[in-house]
């Protein structure tokens, strides 16, 4: 038997405009959850370097169970397990935010302790020397700078948690795969509609990957 396939161009783009209606969930998911991910980033990856054990312990378990269990299994737990302990249901697009909020947030920790850490403690003692406070020296010297260092592990943070809600399907979520499947099974041309879904994705990843790169230059021009 010969097999002969050939590529539907018009069911391509007859996709598109139904495609094009998962784009809004896909931003606000994964955006929603990285901007509380970077606060929960932040303040972890601060608690994980104190001093203080009972401070530093607990912010060190979140980072390493969040980092360490699949972001699938998490949003599954989210919005399947919390609702037995809770009592009430969870919205599939709430779960998907927290879904990404908590794991960005793991995976920014880290990004946010490496950035501090890798700052010559030099920096520090000239604030002190100065007349600054511990914060002031912080937050005017040792943050800006190390801020400067995280902006390339930042976006790929980003993108990563972009393509992450691509998972966030199996709970029923309107972004771009699962329009993608409910067109799949009304027209069967499931080559074609996950072809224009990959490239949309592409095209949201490498919009987002050209801005970065103008921030870190602007970044390093600034220094």
């Amino acid at each position: 038997m010969e097999f002969q396939f050939q590529f539907d161009w018009q069911a391509a783009i007859d996709s598109i405009p139904f495609l094009l209606k998962g784009i809004p969930y896909t931003l606000l998911i994964s955006f929603g959850g990285l901007a509380i991910g970077f606060v929960l980033g932040i303040i972890f990856g601060l608690l994980s370097i104190n001093k203080a054990w009972f401070l530093r312990w607990p912010a060190t378990a979140y980072i390493e169970v969040f980092r360490g269990t699949p972001i699938l299994v998490q949003v599954l737990f989210i919005f399947y397990g919390l609702p037995d302990l809770v009592g009430s249901p969870i919205d599939p697009l709430t779960a998907g935010i927290a879904a990404i909020a908590l794991n960005s947030g793991a995976y920014i920790s880290e990004v946010v302790r490496g950035g501090v850490q890798s700052i010559d403690r030099g920096q520090s003692e000239a604030g002190l020397s100065l007349g600054l406070s511990r914060s002031q020296t912080f937050w005017s010297i040792v943050w800006p700078q190390a801020f400067r260092r995280m902006i390339p592990p930042l976006g790929n943070q980003a993108i990563v948690s972009i393509k992450d809600t691509s998972l966030f399907s199996v709970i029923g979520v309107g972004e771009l795969v699962r329009q993608g499947q409910v067109y799949i099974a009304n027209t069967f041309t499931a080559f074609e509609v996950y072809f224009v879904v990959a490239i949309l994705y592409l095209c949201i990843t490498l919009s987002l990957s050209f801005l970065l790169r103008l921030l870190e230059k602007r970044g390093v021009a600034a220094t």
